[in-house]
């Protein structure tokens, strides 16, 4: 789904959501969400099944209506200006619609005459910058479902919009594929443009996302900058190691104060401490092993992720995050 033109933006919020609630019937879907994301950024977007994420894009988009609260978009409250704030977005939604008779130009062709018009050097230039160029003449139904996800943001960023909507627009894509993915999302933001981006890729939405934020049955638990949330996530940092004597090693570290736990994982001890305390526990741990004529073969430490936090704020797997919230 491509939508418009840019639009001139108010300040360095380019989203903004004020006490946004949705209803259906008596199941409460979004509860009063309330999120901005600036100019520039890559937001990222996550929760588990059901958490309102889907929901949301909708309302930003328009496509349904709030039960409370609203939108701004480009500095345009879109209960009264929505037509002309959609106009500097562009957006990839799942089940995005094709012509799979036609080409992939030929989509894009078709997109643009909805929207805007859009000369066959700008569609040739977005074609290149997915990576269709070598399939820009095929029918789209013979495209896998990653081809599919990259003519979508084709089609979204062709009118180069202010900012970019795209709901899990990696569905599809193999690893190298992700990476591609992620290094354009990365372009478009050192572009200028801002990406809001839902994903239920933790390791990519770490690497790839300036802030993100978290929802859970329908609120907003936390946003923020992905390197100040991971930085505060109260769980105990960890501390790798390999030994000559693991089971000797076990019962040292286990006595040792402010040791938490002490556990094997992929041929390694995994010691955990209290995250201020790592750099230290790591030093003590080599000498204490040392005095019992145990000697290390490895020892690194495995600093806290998203997938981390993420756990620890939901109480939820990392596979919760999955999933397109198609009843929320």
């Amino acid at each position: 789904m491509s939508i418009g033109a840019t639009t001139p933006a108010s300040g360095d919020v380019v989203l903004r959501t004020v006490g946004l609630t949705k209803r259906y019937g008596s199941r409460l879907a979004l509860d009063g969400l309330d999120i901005e994301v600036t100019r520039g950024r890559v937001y990222g977007f996550l929760g588990p099944n059901g958490s309102g994420k889907t929901t949301t894009i909708a309302l930003a988009l328009g496509l349904i209506s709030p039960t409370a609260g609203h939108v701004e978009i480009l500095g345009l409250d879109t209960r009264t200006h929505r037509a002309q704030a959609l106009r500097g977005v562009g957006a990839t939604l799942e089940g995005q619609a094709y012509f799979p008779h036609l080409s992939a130009r030929d989509n894009l062709r078709v997109w643009a005459r909805i929207g805007a018009d859009t000369t066959e050097q700008r569609i040739d230039e977005v074609i290149e910058r997915v990576g269709l160029a070598s399939r820009a003449r095929d029918k789209v139904r013979n495209f896998s479902l990653g081809m599919k996800q990259r003519l979508a943001v084709a089609a979204a960023i062709m009118h180069e919009p202010e900012m970019v909507i795209l709901d899990e627009p990696t569905n599809g894509l193999d690893p190298a594929g992700i990476r591609e993915f992620r290094e354009l999302i990365r372009e478009l933001a050192a572009g200028g443009t801002t990406v809001f981006v839902s994903s239920h890729i933790l390791s990519e939405v770490e690497q790839m996302c300036d802030d993100v934020a978290i929802l859970k049955s329908g609120r907003l638990i936390t946003q923020g900058p992905v390197e100040t949330l991971v930085g505060a996530s109260a769980r105990a940092s960890s501390v790798l190691l390999r030994t000559t004597d693991d089971e000797s090693a076990i019962s040292v570290l286990q006595a040792r104060p402010g040791v938490v736990a002490v556990r094997r994982e992929d041929g390694r001890l995994v010691v955990e401490a209290p995250q201020e305390q790592t750099a230290a526990q790591a030093a003590a741990i080599s000498r204490a092993l040392a005095e019992r004529q145990i000697w290390l073969t490895e020892l690194r430490p495995q600093e806290n992720n998203l997938e981390d936090f993420f756990m620890e704020i939901t109480g939820e797997g990392a596979d919760a995050a999955a999933g397109a919230d198609a009843n929320a």
